[in-house]
């Protein structure tokens, strides 16, 4: 078993989840700028893979640039990882590859802290990634707690590239935003990306 065998129904029930659906988790939320090299490519990259329509034109264009502009505004003082095994518990399902994780950690060569993992929404289905994305979300945060991180919520999101849907867990308690936010929103896409991190930048250490 692996993560992208979970839906948000059976994450819920093997891990004995409360699940919040009712909440504007980023409503105060502070937008951050993004760079005129961001927008650039953007305004490129945008309609090609929209054109190209397959996840990995999707991954590679629109939600790779992304992630890559939160580690420039963080002034590379965290770590990005794509495509990586993340194997914390396997017999409980809690393994296989992630799509993308950032860590609090400056550490490229290993993951140390995961803060927030983003699952690539299957076939453009944001909701059908929700429980992919809780369950590496419960990974990170039995990572964590076995590496002896203090880090008490994770941050998650399911996105097509062009949609971004945000979630948090904390403790046993896993928050799912109302809204989804639209690439033309990346100011605010930004500033839910870089609010878990900041933070963590002086207390995390590699594992």
């Amino acid at each position: 078993m692996a993560y992208s065998d979970f839906t948000l129904s059976k994450v819920q029930q093997d891990f004995r989840l409360t699940i919040e659906e009712s909440r504007n988790l980023f409503s105060e939320i502070e937008a951050v700028e993004p760079s005129d090299l961001l927008r650039q490519m953007l305004e490129e990259y945008i309609p090609l893979a929209t054109a190209i329509n397959t996840e990995k034109a999707r991954s590679e264009m629109m939600i790779a640039p992304v992630l890559l502009e939160v580690r420039r505004q963080l002034k590379n003082q965290i770590s990005l990882f794509s495509g990586t095994e993340f194997n914390v518990e396997p017999e409980q399902g809690l393994a296989d590859f992630c799509d993308f994780i950032i860590s609090g950690s400056k550490e490229q060569f290993f993951i140390a802290a995961p803060v927030i993992l983003i699952t690539e929404a299957k076939n453009e289905n944001i909701k059908a990634g929700l429980g992919q994305c809780v369950a590496s979300m419960i990974a990170a945060q039995r990572f964590n707690q076995k590496a002896g991180n203090e880090i008490p919520v994770i941050y998650g999101a399911t996105t097509s590239g062009t949609l971004w849907r945000f979630i948090t867990l904390e403790g046993t308690i896993v928050h799912i935003d109302v809204p989804e936010y639209y690439i033309r929103e990346i100011n605010k896409i930004l500033g839910i990306l870089m609010r878990p991190i900041a933070p963590t930048l002086t207390t995390a250490q590699p594992a």
